[in-house]
């Protein structure tokens, strides 16, 4: 075992007994799905972490002829039953069920992985897979830590194995038109980036007491390398991401998405400076500790980025829950994931009040953008080019980083000044020692 891999308190586990799972091709059985693809042009897959995302991202990797998903993990025994079952309904061929993932990652014949578990396990599972010799299909944000960006950074470069992060707004056709578009110059000189998300939909995380996990959860694992804690349900699944000890809230969940598609149109990697400002304005007495209301502001070379986000509220700018708004001298672009417009400004000229630049109405999305975004991962493997990844890690890492930045920025209460050449902030103590992760006892942040 690799020393990266020794990083559990127990080396014990337990199989888990259940049902059903395979391949590709909805509504196609394993066997005649196995015919008809040649075994060279077959995959095996893994998921770690089957809730949510992770089963997304599986059931979206397994409409590509000639993939198998043959095996599950999760610390959840009633979620592994569940995702049996759900595939033995679409003929799917049986997989191996684990609580330990190490489990399949000892099975050579698994070739790529999903690692869709909370933030705070992103790091640990990744490099052990890819230590292990898999590919990896990461969700975002890739960890929750600048440190630990820096750390799978660095394993993926020494191990050579594709790294796709779930940032698959990278994969919309839309999206690259509206990148060219920003980039041909039309909008003028963009002082401005605007990135949002107003999540109406997110209501107030109940005050809840501790007590006692439910049968079939092994919750010291789930909690891994964060802090020992007595379970609560605020602090599990879904409403994870509302607590620092496993995530950012809504500046690295949803961030990560726009924020991505602003610094590669504005072809940037890292601000000079970060400040924030907000807190828990919406439901102040709820159970969550991130921010519901938020504002940040990036400064880059030539522009600026503001971000914000709020919880409870649908009406973001330009009447939008979620984009990227770039505010050229000559007009401004919109983008989000139902389309993107240019909306000019105006100029008067003898008399005449004219556009600038010609207004271009709204080009919808197109496709199921998941869909291509794994497809990208698994043409990359099957190609071995890390290079055709739509969001690889270094990529991945950007936006993490930068989201990083701006809760950094709002926890130290003041302007944090970056400094890239060393790779950390400028004379600022505290915010260096909020990059790093915080390992408890019994855990060892992977060296690459």
């Amino acid at each position: 075992m690799s020393p990266s891999r020794r990083t559990f308190l127990q080396q014990s586990t337990r199989a888990v007994t259940g049902a059903a799972l395979s391949t590709v091709l909805p509504s196609v059985a394993w066997g005649a799905a196995r015919r008809r693809v040649a075994p060279s042009d077959q995959l095996n897959f893994a998921t770690i972490g089957a809730n949510g995302m992770g089963w997304s991202d599986a059931r979206s990797i397994l409409k590509i002829d000639g993939m198998n998903c043959v095996a599950l993990a999760d610390v959840d025994r009633s979620v592994l039953a569940s995702r049996a079952k759900d595939l033995a309904g679409m003929g799917k061929r049986t997989p191996a069920l684990h609580e330990d993932y190490r489990r399949l990652l000892d099975d050579r014949a698994i070739d790529a992985v999903i690692v869709a578990t909370p933030d705070h396990w992103h790091c640990l599972a990744t490099v052990d897979a890819l230590s292990a010799g898999k590919h990896v299909y990461v969700e975002k944000p890739i960890a929750n830590t600048i440190e630990e960006c820096q750390v799978m950074q660095a394993a993926t470069r020494r191990y050579g194995r594709v790294v796709q992060v779930g940032q698959w707004q990278r994969s919309g056709p839309h999206y690259a038109e509206a990148i060219a578009h920003v980039r041909s110059g039309a909008l003028g000189r963009v002082r401005v980036v605007k990135v949002w998300a107003y999540q109406g939909w997110m209501k107030p995380v109940p005050v809840r007491a501790d007590g006692v996990a439910p049968d079939g959860v092994n919750y010291e694992r789930w909690l891994g390398p964060a802090p020992l804690r007595p379970f609560n349900a605020n602090r599990f699944h879904f409403n994870f991401r509302w607590f620092w000890d496993y995530a950012g809230g809504l500046m690295t969940d949803w961030g990560v998405h726009e924020i991505d598609i602003a610094l590669y149109a504005m072809n940037v990697t890292a601000p000079r400076s970060v400040v924030a400002s907000g807190g828990k304005f919406a439901y102040p007495d709820d159970a969550s500790e991130t921010p519901d209301t938020l504002q940040a502001v990036f400064e880059y070379d030539g522009f600026t980025m503001l971000w914000e986000h709020a919880t409870g509220i649908d009406g973001g700018p330009y009447g939008r829950t979620e984009g990227i708004a770039f505010i050229g001298n000559n007009g401004t672009l919109v983008v989000n994931r139902g389309g993107w417009e240019v909306l000019p400004e105006w100029v008067t000229e003898g008399g005449t009040r004219k556009a600038k630049v010609p207004a271009v109405p709204l080009q919808s999305n197109r496709g199921d953008i998941l869909d291509l975004h794994t497809r990208n991962f698994v043409a990359a493997i099957k190609a071995n080019d890390p290079s055709i990844l739509a969001c690889g890690i270094d990529t991945g890492s950007v936006a993490a980083i930068n989201a990083q930045m701006g809760n950094i920025a709002f926890k130290t209460g003041r302007k944090v000044h970056w400094d890239a050449s060393a790779n950390r902030f400028r004379d600022d103590a505290e915010a260096n020692a909020l990059m790093r992760a915080r390992y408890r006892d019994g855990y060892v942040l992977p060296t690459a």
